[in-house]
């Protein structure tokens, strides 16, 4: 192909593709204006490979699993296995106890480190098969046809077509520019748009050349063609990728919190220690022995299966999620999308099914209705000649294609803008062939639609003069309006012809019909400044078409309303026609929604702004521009509301990356707008954010759930150990070992199963939690310290029970004593038994568990019952025995032990049931 088209190092392009004319560009690169043959395309493929970004090497398995050994808690383990061991090599003679506590410890490590690489691993997969379940394709030129195909099949030579919105897939040479404005940010770091030209330039650094557009930019606005010159790591992106890859990554803020509260755990877990060690000096005990015991008393308060069961759970809500049609980008967003009080929707796509379709043509006082839905051109015009001129404008005026289906299982598509693909549609049901026409009357000039002018114009060569097609907002449009065309041609526009289009405007958009202006009009060359193509119009008509609401939206609109999220729709649409809208789906219900335009937004100053949005009323922002979706973002987060915001377009990526939630369409949506955001919606639905949230709120609560089961237990076993150090007991109520075991047999799985809770049935009939409130809040401290506290009352209970009911003098006790070892055997089965209903109890915060169903949890009644066979095997099989220094329980101890183990949940039904009364009289109170 010539060794014009890249530099040899694959890095830069050469310097003299930029100095070429456009047209000299196509033979330097051995290409054609109508882009590559696909057999050519095929062939450079193979030569360059695909134009993707090297993958960053993955650091191997041995690898990942040896960073689990460098978690805060396996440290403090690691650390407390060796000197447990270092004690048992000291001690003379050597006791079997210290062996099994620095085994035991040591299993501890290595079993969550296990867990935590399993879960990991798992975690990467499922993040790889999610991302790949977003399409990425541009839009080229092959043999002559425009043709969407995958981003990494881009190849030099190919010739892109770019429109605002798009993601800059490889680097190019422009050789057509219409307006066109890149956003170089992510290159240059520049903060404005910076405009590109297809005109040569001279010599410098590549990323100065005005005339190329470069891979990981965003086309900001306007249209072009260009020219790929280097792909994948040849591209400047890909330099720069390469140097970014070997950063480190950055922790998302739950993880931080999570770090900040292993380390105060690990600190009290050291306190305690301590106190154990100084409290047993005194007791007469040697300092090797009582060393051994605080080491083991302080490794079992640290919860092993923290690690674990928060990355279980996280990877759970982000695996849910994705099967509700909402792929989660980042893990923050999980953790965020529980406290969302206020989400600002577009309507197109979102609320609607974003098919639209031209049901009314209104020209000259007549409405002509359009039968036939979605964009499938069948159907037809009620009075075809009528429109034939409004709809040849119309669809001259479209940058937009209609794509036949290819299988049996395909349908009628539109490749670019859904409202062009309409205006085809109709086109072709009044019997016009655009394409046909197209090349009668080839477009020369166009001034592409932006959101101040509300307006596009495109600029034909006819047989006999050059004409300009425009189409926009009716409004706009009508005021740059002259004349009207009529029966016998144009005539002057009068004051009473402006009064009855703006009345058949307001009609259509009343009725919830999306309303375009087409006008046209004779232009003195093929290159006009845009002031002449767009004055002086001869007015055609007006089209309304209709997007019909997403059936599943009014339920996820009540279900937002119910957990008290307000709804703000933010739409560049007329405002009957966005009320219209919201009616339907329920965001609007009274008689007086607050309407409030984008002219309106922009004269307000901040503080009007934060008054109106303070209000709880409900509110419709209409005719907004992008610039006005960021400014009432960062309004409402001033007001301490969590944010969350759907967008589609390059111009809401400000609003999407500066909101708590950023939601980007994934089928109807821009790159650079699913690159932004935080969650894509794979079908572009509201009722997918509504799932969502309601994942997201299951995801925190489960969290906090097993934090409450995790730490409760720990408070059990503390208890019990105090109470018979300060009574002067000369032995503990519980050995290192056995805590050991409950923290393996009780405590990590069924946390596990916790992490994979359902939702709660009234999760979207509470209020969102405040943006201030910390996974350890006050209610969770309390729900600790409440079941921990029956837990530990119950055991120490059962421990002075047995051992005073033997008669035996406290000083009299040893290890081997028979009444001892069934003593701290019946504590051991009693944590464990507890803590099989206090999992029960903590599934819910306010449900009755028997609402929810005691089997809806399979998997943590397999977990709970793991942990009792577990314990039962301590208890009667001898090795085991040896090991644990227990003793066989009869059934009447079992039978008093799971008395007192219902007792956390019983405590916690009547405790729910006191907070569900609670809120009924406040709710009672309220009405």
């Amino acid at each position: 192909m010539g060794a014009n088209v890249t530099d040899v190092s694959g890095v830069r392009p050469r310097p003299s593709v930029r100095e070429l004319s456009a047209t000299e560009v196509f033979g330097a690169l051995d290409t054609s204006r109508g882009g590559l043959a696909p057999e050519g395309a095929a062939e450079r493929l193979r030569s360059y490979g695909p134009n993707e970004l090297p993958r960053p090497r993955h650091r191997g398995a041995w690898r990942d699993l040896g960073a689990q050994f460098t978690d805060l808690f396996a440290v403090v383990l690691t650390v407390a296995s060796a000197i447990t061991f270092l004690a048992y090599g000291l001690q003379e003679p050597p006791e079997a106890g210290t062996l099994q506590l620095a085994a035991a410890i040591l299993a501890v490590v290595l079993l969550n480190a296990a867990i935590g690489f399993a879960q990991e691993y798992s975690a990467e997969r499922t993040a790889q098969a999610l991302a790949a379940m977003v399409p990425h394709a541009c839009r080229v030129l092959r043999g002559g046809q425009r043709l969407e195909v995958p981003v990494r099949e881009l190849v030099p030579g190919d010739v892109v077509v770019l429109e605002a919105g798009d993601a800059v897939s490889a680097d190019c040479r422009v050789v057509e520019a219409h307006e066109l404005a890149v956003d170089n940010a992510p290159l240059t770091g520049e903060s404005d748009a910076v405009s590109r030209t297809a005109d040569p330039v001279a010599a410098g650094p590549a990323l100065e050349a005005r005339n190329h557009v470069f891979m990981g930019t965003d086309v900001v606005s306007g249209s072009g063609r260009a020219v790929v010159v280097a792909t994948g790591a040849s591209t400047e992106f890909g330099r720069i990728y390469r140097l970014a890859a070997a950063a480190p990554r950055q922790k998302t803020p739950l993880q931080q919190q999570v770090a900040m509260m292993a380390r105060r755990v690990a600190g009290a877990a050291l306190a305690i220690g301590a106190l154990m060690f100084a409290v047993r000096l005194p007791t007469g005990e040697s300092l090797l022995p009582s060393f051994v015991f605080a080491l083991g008393v302080m490794v079992a308060l640290v919860p092993e299966g923290l690690p674990a069961t928060l990355s279980v759970s996280l990877a759970i809500g982000v695996r849910r999620m994705a099967r509700r049609q909402a792929l989660i980008k980042q893990l923050l967003a999980v953790e965020a999308l529980g406290s969302t009080t206020v989400v600002c929707t577009d309507k197109t796509g979102t609320l609607t099914q974003a098919e639209m379709t031209v049901t009314r043509v209104w020209t000259d006082g007549v409405t002509h209705e359009v039968a036939g839905v979605g964009y499938t051109p069948q159907g037809d015009v009620s009075d075809a000649q009528g429109t034939r001129e409004l709809l040849l404008a119309a669809g001259l005026c479209c940058d937009a294609r209609l794509v036949a289906p290819t299988g049996p299982r395909e349908h009628w598509r539109v490749l670019g803008d859904t409202t062009e693909g309409a205006l085809l549609v109709a086109a072709a049901k009044a019997g016009l062939d655009v394409d046909a026409e197209t090349a009668l009357a080839p477009r020369v000039t166009e001034f592409p639609f932006d959101s101040e002018r509300k307006l596009m114009t495109t600029v034909h060569r006819t047989a006999t003069a050059h004409r300009a097609c425009v189409k926009g907002a009716p409004l706009e449009l009508l005021a740059r309006c002259t004349a009207t065309l009529g029966d016998g041609g144009p005539r002057t526009l009068t004051g009473q012809d402006r009064a009855a289009v703006r009345a058949a405007s307001d009609e259509m958009a009343s009725q919830g019909l999306r309303v375009l202006a087409v006008a046209r009009r004779e232009v003195s060359g093929p290159r006009p400044a845009r002031e002449e193509a767009e004055s002086g119009l001869t007015l055609l008509g007006l089209v309304g078409m209709l997007d019909p609401p997403r059936p599943e939206v009014t339920e996820a609109v009540a279900a937002c309303r119910r957990a008290g999220i307000r709804i703000v729709m933010v739409t560049g649409d007329h405002p009957l026609t966005g009320e219209a809208v919201a009616r339907r789906v329920g965001i609007v219900r009274g008689a007086a929604p607050v309407v409030v335009t984008g002219a309106r937004l922009g004269e307000m100053d901040d503080h009007e702004l934060d008054a109106l949005l303070a209000q709880p009323s409900e509110l419709l922002l209409c005719r907004a521009s992008p610039e006005h979706k960021m400014r009432v973002v960062t309004a409402f987060q001033r007001l301490g509301e969590v944010v969350a915001v759907t967008g589609d377009g390059a111009n809401d990526a400000p609003a999407l990356k500066h909101a708590d939630i950023g939601v980007a369409m994934g089928a109807g949506g821009t790159d650079v707008a699913r690159e932004a955001a935080a969650m894509v919606l794979l079908d572009d639905s509201f009722a997918s954010i509504a799932a969502a949230v309601r994942l997201g709120r299951a995801v925190y609560q489960n969290i906090r759930k097993f934090l409450v089961y995790l730490f409760s237990h720990n408070i059990g076993e503390l208890v019990p150990i105090l109470a018979a150090t300060f009574a002067g007991f000369p032995l503990v109520p519980i050995t290192a070992v056995q805590i050991l075991a409950i923290d393996l047999g009780s405590d990590v799985l069924p946390a596990l199963a916790l992490g994979a809770e359902p939702p709660e049935p009234d999760v979207m009939d509470r209020p969102p939690r405040s943006r201030r409130e910390r996974l350890f809040s006050a209610a969770v401290m309390g729900r600790i310290l409440f079941l921990g506290g029956i837990q530990a009352a119950c055991v120490t209970a059962v421990f002075f029970w047995q051992v005073g009911a033997s008669g035996i003098p406290f000083d009299d006790f040893t290890r081997d004593t028979p009444v001892y070892r069934e003593a701290i055997t019946m504590v051991q089965a009693g944590i464990v038994l507890s803590q099989f209903f206090n999992a029960l109890a903590v599934r819910t915060d306010r449900q009755s568990i028997l609402k929810v169903g005691l089997l809806s949890n399979p998997a943590l009644l397999a977990a709970g019952g793991f942990g009792v066979a577990l314990m039962a095997a301590i208890s009667y099989l001898p090795p085991l025995q040896a090991v644990f220094g227990t003793a066989p329980l009869d059934a009447a101890d079992w039978a008093v032990l799971t008395a007192l183990g219902t007792l956390p949940l019983l405590a916690d039904e009547i405790r729910k049931a006191w907070l569900r009364r609670r809120e009924a009289r406040r709710k009672g109170a309220a009405r």
